[in-house]
């Protein structure tokens, strides 16, 4: 085999256009093109998406590969995300893909979106230590909670999930509550670091198990603002860091309680995170606290490679490439998809 693999991934989930090349494990080019347009809209609009995912594509991969500096003609794989995500923006990246692998003649690489979270933490990056086998993967998005017990690079099972909505909705429906624009997420994450996470107190959900749910604490948190704000109309204003303290802390006290189970449960104390959410400062925080308050050891990524981006679908398709595992070029997309 060749001593140098060159990858090209290319991620279109959501509403961010990626395209990346590797060689072997090593990032050569990340780039991402974001969508502002849904920001008016307060949430992201799937034929919007699409659409701007076609405009986008061309020049990302252009720029990808040129940035790599490489030529297109020197790439051994594709890879792609095939789901989980928006129909509409898994297809352009996922037609694109099988198009230039079959002009160039080079395998093609199926990747499942949440699984290329969890395996960015083996992507060679100075400064970051990739996890020892078993580890336990906390995947935190805007449309995924989940525990994943990975006891190697294709092995890994979910043993927790959501039950309702996932955490990153949790933070943008009460951002959304709290009057702040989309995306909500990181606002909270801003505002709580000023604010008393303690000042207000929302009950936990009681979950069977390793699952999780969100829903009742957001219909929660849509009251005590309804009842606060009848009370005070300039209680929002006048208490904004302290009420994103307070949901913060408790989002996150949700979280670090299911792992701890999870520990429990089997015995495996190394923890990564990935998705979106794990940018938040405070997850982080309370992550690396945790090494020294219950002898974990914890796995953080480097902040570009916890939102979507193409180097995450690009380290999966490597590893497939080392073991011949190629898709066909009948595969399908999927708005959904199985673990």
């Amino acid at each position: 085999m060749k001593k140098n693999i060159f990858t090209l991934a290319i991620e279109s989930s959501c509403d961010d256009t990626s395209a990346a090349v590797l060689c072997n494990d090593k990032v050569l080019s990340n780039i991402v093109a974001r969508q502002s347009i849904h920001e008016e809209y307060g949430g992201v609009v799937p034929e919007l998406a699409s659409r701007a995912h076609q405009q986008n594509i061309v020049p990302v991969i252009d720029v990808a590969i040129k940035k790599a500096g490489i030529s297109k003609e020197e790439l051994d794989c594709i890879s792609f995300t095939q789901g989980p995500g928006l129909m509409g923006s898994l297809l352009v990246g996922g037609s694109f893909a099988k198009s230039m692998s079959m002009a160039l003649n080079i395998p093609l690489i199926a990747v499942n979106h949440m699984k290329a979270h969890i395996l960015a933490h083996f992507i060679d990056e100075e400064g970051f230590e990739k996890p020892t086998f078993p580890f336990l993967a906390l995947t935190i998005s805007g449309g995924h909670t989940q525990i994943v017990q990975v006891n190697s690079f294709f092995d890994l099972k979910i043993i927790g999930e959501t039950t309702d909505d996932a955490v990153g909705e949790a933070f943008d429906k009460s951002a959304k509550i709290l009057g702040l624009p989309y995306p909500g997420g990181p606002l909270i994450d801003k505002y709580a670091n000023e604010g008393n996470p303690k000042a207000y107190t929302f009950t936990k959900p009681k979950v069977d198990g390793l699952n999780f749910s969100f829903s009742g604490l957001k219909t929660q948190i849509l009251y005590f603002i309804q009842k606060s704000v009848a009370a005070n109309p300039n209680f929002i204003e006048e208490n904004r860091n302290d009420i994103c303290a307070s949901i913060q802390y408790t989002i996150i006290t949700i979280l670090i309680d299911k792992l701890k189970s999870a520990v429990t449960q089997t015995g495996i104390n190394r923890i990564a995170i990935g998705g979106g959410v794990s940018a938040n400062s405070g997850i982080r925080k309370t992550l690396k606290e945790a090494e020294n308050k219950y002898g974990w050891t914890t796995y953080i990524p480097k902040f570009e490679y916890t939102t979507d981006n193409a180097a995450m679908i690009g380290i999966v398709g490597y590893y497939n490439f080392l073991e011949n595992n190629f898709s066909k070029n009948t595969i399908v997309s999927k708005a959904r998809i199985e673990f």
